[in-house]
């Protein structure tokens, strides 16, 4: 008898522990996990706080996370309150330079998701692809000199009917000399502005006269231009999605500066030099 009158009472216990519990209410950006002297951390300083921080950092297990971050804004709290609301010059300029950053990458993101729909992406791929010819290759070669002199010297040695390629391999100064100049295939936009339009404007078999570009002078060899076959749309999908987002981007900034009233007084005797003076922004 007494087995059963413990086992009754044992038997309510899990009944009742079976019961469903009142959910706990979830959290949200604005609990409160901690307060300093009456000024509140809140779960959303600690994501913020998280979001910044290095991708190492941000593989650490959830609880020594938390942990870390939530310290960490504690110490950071007290230290701030020992100038009892009084904000330095350059912390002040700085954290104006931050909002002014953050809220213009928040609209540029607002102007990107909204530029590149799935039928500006699949138009812009008919624009460029509707005939079905991606574009063409080139086939080139190129000796690099220091100087239009010793550029101009080359060219006159290739039209007195020297070897293209023993050129190269005795004077250009590029990495591509040792394997006489070669490039190799390469399409649009592949090279620097001023060498891809020496390279559009020649023929096959024909020499450039010296071009300059940022790497120095280029006597130039078009090999073979041929044309390609149209890609696969889901092949260029993320190139014409980026470059409608990049134009949507541009054109907003544009359209926005246009039309804002700018003043830029003109201060006499200002040393641009002066934006290295960190003393000017100390109190």
């Amino acid at each position: 008898m007494r087995k059963g009158l413990t086992f009754l009472p044992a038997l309510a216990l899990a009944g009742l522990l079976a019961l469903p519990q009142p959910a706990a209410a979830q959290p949200h950006a604005n609990t409160v996990v901690a307060t300093v002297n009456g000024e509140e951390i809140t779960i959303g300083h600690m994501i913020i706080a998280r979001a910044t921080l290095p991708q190492q950092y941000q593989q650490l297990p959830p609880q020594v996370l938390f942990d870390a971050i939530l310290d960490q804004l504690i110490q950071q709290t007290t230290l701030k309150q020992t100038l009892n609301g009084e904000i330095p010059r350059y912390v002040g300029l700085s954290l104006e330079n931050e909002e002014r950053s953050l809220l213009a990458a928040d609209v540029i993101e607002t102007v990107m998701q909204n530029a590149a729909t799935e039928e500006g992406v699949l138009a812009a791929y008919e624009a460029a692809y509707s005939d079905g010819d991606g574009g063409d290759e080139f086939n080139a070669a190129h000796i690099l000199l220091e100087s239009e002199e010793d550029a101009n010297a080359v060219k006159a040695e290739l039209d007195a009917g020297a070897d293209f390629e023993t050129l190269a391999k005795e004077k250009s100064t590029g990495p591509s000399g040792p394997n006489g100049g070669s490039l190799g295939w390469f399409s649009k936009g592949r090279m620097v502005p001023e060498f891809e339009e020496a390279v559009i404007a020649l023929r096959s078999g024909e020499v450039s006269a010296p071009v300059e570009t940022q790497f120095g002078w280029h006597v130039i060899l078009l090999n073979e231009r041929r044309k390609t076959a149209a890609p696969e749309f889901e092949d260029v999908r993320e190139e014409l999605a980026a470059k409608i987002r990049q134009e949507a981007v541009e054109s907003r900034v544009n359209e926005l500066t246009a039309a804002a009233e700018i003043e830029r007084p003109v201060i006499e005797d200002l040393d641009p030099g002066v934006l290295q003076n960190l003393d000017l922004v100390r109190n």
